[in-house]
């Protein structure tokens, strides 16, 4: 494909897209000793305490294998904490520890300033058309 046409694609400007923001989040993300996919599944967990892994899998959109590895390093990091489901046996549930919970006004700082970076030369309205545009574009490609 030459230039022309990958600055024509909308697949190749999203993947360079979400490269760059990933860069730029762990880049800020990084002070705070936290990892973008930590920073990801703390989002979830903000919004709701308490989720199993599952919850997390489908939430996330990510690999069992993946999210399981992603646990295991926050647990290690003291981030999160597991206990037992009150109604299923086999499953266990993921809460925030106080670290993670001091945690969440400075990441979400940072994450907002990577966002305001990138969307810096656009109007208020070309902004909401850009994540309305992104987010009907995930839509039509969830299965």
């Amino acid at each position: 494909m030459s230039d022309f046409e990958k600055t024509r694609s909308a697949g190749y400007l999203a993947n360079h897209m979400a490269r760059l923001f990933a860069h730029a989040l762990a880049e800020r993300i990084r002070p705070l000793d936290l990892a973008p996919a930590q920073f990801m599944t703390l989002l979830e967990l903000w919004r709701e305490d308490g989720l199993t892994q599952r919850d997390l899998v489908a939430r996330l959109d990510v690999e069992q294998a993946t999210m399981a590895n992603t646990l295991k390093r926050m647990e290690r990091d003291g981030l999160i904490t597991r206990r037992a489901h009150a109604e299923d046996a086999r499953a266990r549930t993921i809460h925030l520890t106080a670290r993670a919970r001091a945690l969440q006004g400075p990441a979400e700082r940072a994450a907002q300033e990577v966002n305001d970076r990138a969307m810096a030369a656009m109007t208020a309205p070309e902004r909401a058309a850009f994540v309305a545009a992104m987010t009907r574009a995930i839509d039509a490609l969830k299965d």
